[in-house]
């Protein structure tokens, strides 16, 4: 690693750098622009940094490259788990678990009140899960078909269940998020999941009144939709309760805590089963083959998993609404994220994200400021490094000492971490939640981003909170 910590005003060129170019590709490519055009600008970016760090600060390229290693090194679990996401999307699709659930659920929920429930059903979810992604893949993508079919925004709905997805992965014992943010700082887990409370709740509660309002703007022409959807499903699917046996075994590894990568790729498994019972014409017509046999069969399933699959519906809404990409789709986002790894890493070894955050540091002389500091930093490194886990900890680390020197509580900096760093992640399109959720989804991060009032209101309730001065101490052990 260098010895000298490069200039702020040097450190902030490759950012600059990054956001002109970015600018420039989504002027050209639109929402292409991951297809190519941003993973070009992240990696130009980096040259840029590498460039000053090596001619300026003589950086020597070992510390680069101990950066690369160690950074892909922590997401290639994620890569991993991106593949299986793609695979459960497709085989929950075509195996009839989404239909399904959409068919029953456009008939139950009402369309006023659709976008609460979809936030109240996401955490909950979320929070037994300990995981917003896999609450999002599952849960998350048969309530968006549900809400198209109740004729709702894809983006409101999108964002009601992000809301609630990183409400309960942030609040629950079980997430990894909330057990970094927590052994980080060396704060006793359920001790910082209480203090969460305290800013967590009223920023919740706050969302899910916005949501209440909201749904009754959303209450137009939902009958058409509903019989419209309804008949279209039933004429293609064999709609079937059975194939609920699906999240009901997903619901039940969730509770065992088994880990998300078993838990994904077991639950695509069982869909594959559900599709050869229940949708065999749709395996063959995915093939693409006139005989229906075994090899017929095995070619739907395969393509089911790893590729896109167009099935005629009768109806481009419904086409659109059944579409899948599998493991395929994910391509874009993986290697998205890759460069924008290796973005983050070249500016963590060249010491300019650690510049930059300085600054900001020097900036807090009161508590209110302090805590905006944090919560500022949260989101600027999720910006910077494309990682909410390496955001968490370099917040964790850079703040550390300003809290123990003002006589700080740590619970106060492991909140401030997870109500900044881990909730904005989605929002940022090249971090890897950002780009993930989109894919996942079928929504734009820029397009859902207004609509996730839960993660916009943290960080500002952090802030609130801490200028009010509620459950905060100086020089105390923690509760």
């Amino acid at each position: 690693m260098p010895n000298k910590t490069p200039h702020p005003l040097i450190a902030v060129i490759p950012i600059v750098a990054l956001i002109a170019m970015l600018a420039v590709v989504l002027t050209i490519f639109n929402s292409d622009a991951i297809s190519g055009g941003s993973q070009v600008a992240l990696i130009f970016a980096s040259a840029v940094c590498i460039t000053i760090a090596m001619a300026k600060y003589k950086v020597k390229w070992k510390d680069f490259e101990h950066q690369f290693q160690k950074t892909f090194g922590e997401i290639s679990v994620t890569l991993v788990i991106l593949l299986c996401v793609g695979m459960l999307a497709g085989s929950w699709m075509i195996s009839g678990v989404v239909p399904t659930l959409i068919y029953y659920g456009i008939q139950i929920l009402s369309p006023s009140f659709f976008l609460v429930s979809a936030c109240v059903i996401s955490a909950f979810v979320s929070l037994l899960s300990g995981s917003s992604w896999t609450t999002i893949a599952t849960i998350g993508v048969a309530l968006l078909g549900i809400g198209q079919a109740l004729g709702i925004s894809e983006a409101w709905t999108a964002g009601a269940i992000i809301s609630g997805a990183y409400f309960g992965d942030k609040m629950s014992p079980l997430s990894d998020t909330t057990i970094l943010a927590s052994s980080t700082v060396r704060v006793d887990l359920f001790t910082h999941i209480r203090y969460m409370m305290y800013t967590t709740f009223p920023s919740f509660g706050l969302t899910l009144v916005i949501f209440l309002v909201a749904g009754f703007c959303f209450d137009s022409a939902a009958e058409i939709n509903v019989d419209h959807f309804v008949n279209g499903l039933e004429a293609k699917f064999n709609i079937s309760l059975w194939t609920l046996l699906v999240p009901l075994l997903t619901g039940i590894l969730i509770a065992r805590r088994v880990p998300s990568l078993i838990t994904l790729f077991a639950s695509s498994v069982a869909a594959g089963v559900m599709a050869l019972i229940f949708q065999p014409d749709i395996l063959h017509e995915i093939a693409g083959q006139e005989s229906k046999d075994v090899l017929s069969t095995i070619q739907g399933l395969m393509v089911m998993l790893f590729g896109q699959t167009h099935i005629d519906m009768g109806d481009a809404s419904l086409n659109d609404l059944v579409a899948t990409r599998g493991m395929a789709g994910m391509l874009n986002t993986i290697w998205l994220i890759i460069c924008a790894m290796l973005f983050g890493s070249v500016m963590i070894a060249s010491r300019m994200v650690q510049s930059i955050t300085k600054v900001i540091i020097r900036m807090a002389k009161s508590r209110t400021s302090l805590v905006g500091a944090t919560a500022s930093s949260g989101v600027f490194l999720n910006a910077v490094t494309g990682d909410q886990f390496l955001s968490i900890v370099l917040t964790a680390d850079l703040f550390k000492h300003a809290y123990e020197k003002n006589g700080y509580e740590p619970r106060l900096l492991s909140r401030t971490a997870e109500d900044s760093a881990t909730v904005t992640s989605v929002l940022i399109p090249w971090n890897t939640c950002g780009m993930t959720q989109a894919a996942v989804l079928g929504v734009p991060t820029l397009v859902y981003l207004p609509f996730c009032f839960f993660n916009i209101l943290s960080p500002l309730m952090s802030v609130i909170v801490a200028a009010s001065g509620w459950k905060i101490k100086k020089n105390v052990q923690p509760e």
